[in-house]
């Protein structure tokens, strides 16, 4: 199936993925890099499937997640701790240390559903690669 241009996720009503990180303070952007392939492979995705990266207004600053979006020529949306905690229920794994710090049970899970929109919805739970965890959302039919 021939994905759309990078530029473009929207166009045709393509649906749109999402790649939600979560990660330990200090990583490196080969371990976010890692993350993801690790988690579109275990879904049979590759790297041009994805339409954005996405995080946690805590990470903002964590700079291996813009540089792995910079890497892979795709926006990193950072999403506010209210949207996090709306998509909270719908995730399907729970960190008590991403509950304490974060208000919500998976910083990757929630920040995927997030920006995938309404309706989105998780490809499987995360992928824990190290310091790193990344979840796949894909975007539900919605106009």
């Amino acid at each position: 199936m021939a994905a759309g241009h990078a530029g473009h996720p929207m166009e045709l009503g393509e649906a749109m993925m999402v790649a939600g990180i979560g990660s330990r303070k200090g990583v490196r952007v080969e371990d976010v890099l890692a993350a993801i392939e690790t988690a579109l492979e275990a879904h049979g995705l590759a790297m041009t499937a994805l339409s954005a990266l996405a995080t946690a207004t805590l990470k903002k600053d964590e700079e291996a997640i813009p540089a792995a979006g910079r890497a892979l020529r795709l926006p990193v949306i950072v999403v506010d701790d209210s949207a996090l905690q709306a998509a909270s229920p719908e995730t399907l794994s729970h960190s008590d240390l991403s509950q304490d710090l974060a208000g919500t049970p998976s910083v990757s899970e929630a920040s995927a559903l997030a920006v995938a929109g309404k309706g989105a919805r998780l490809l499987g739970p995360r992928t824990v690669l190290g310091p790193v965890t990344c979840a796949i959302a894909i975007s539900g039919d919605a106009p």
